[in-house]
Parts: structure tokens; sequence; C-alpha cells
């Protein structure tokens, strides 16, 4: 595949989105290398195509997420999956719920006592 198909699929994510994609995958071919894997060994142990494990390895957004957690775990390293978009450690999302500027405000409303 020419490198300028390989740079419009990632076209439509930001530069540093695709450079972390790009990371994880030579993570995960340095783990399928000191497994001694072969690529076709990883494909076939995972069930998918070597295309899709060359994909995984090259950071490639147009692969699965899927096919990224399979892989992932069939080499022993999804523990940490559990981590993403944990509630718990989304700072942003803790601040915005504590915020007072979003929180509704109800009006006062005067007591009537009659019956």
């Amino acid at each position: 595949m020419p490198v300028m198909a390989r740079i419009a699929k990632n076209a439509l994510f930001s530069a540093e989105l695709v450079e972390r994609l790009r990371k994880l995958g030579q993570r995960m071919r340095q783990a399928r290398l000191h497994r001694r894997l072969r690529q076709i060994d990883l494909a076939r142990k995972t069930g998918l195509s070597r295309s899709t494990i060359e994909s995984i390895e090259r950071g490639e957004a147009s692969a699965s997420l899927g096919a990224y957690a399979h892989t992932l775990w069939v080499l022993g390293l999804d523990r940490e999956i559990d981590l993403l978009a944990d509630p718990g450690l989304d700072r942003e999302g803790i601040a915005l719920t504590f915020s007072s500027a979003e929180k509704r405000v109800r009006p006062r409303t005067k007591l009537d006592n009659d019956f």
C-alpha cells in the first residue's frame, strides 16, 4: 500500500491521535516479538487476518477497536482496557459535575397556607 493511501485513511483524525495509535501499534508489535510470534501466528490465535495484524501494528485508525482489543487480550495486555474512559479518572467530567455555573436554580415560590 502506498504511503499516501495510509495517510489518507488517517486524515480524519488529529495528528496527536494518529501518533498515539502508531505508538500503540509499535508496542503491540514489540509484545508480539517478545513472545516470538510471527504475524501469521498472531493472526491464527486471534482469528484475524494477517493484513489486520499489520494494520494494527502500523497503528492505523481504520482497524476496528474490537481488533485492537482482541489482539491485546490474546497478548495478555488487556487489563488496562478497564481504565479507558473510566468516569473516576475523567477530570474534566468531574469538574463539570461540580461546577456551579451549570446548575439549575429554581426560583423561590411563596408558600401559601390556604387549603
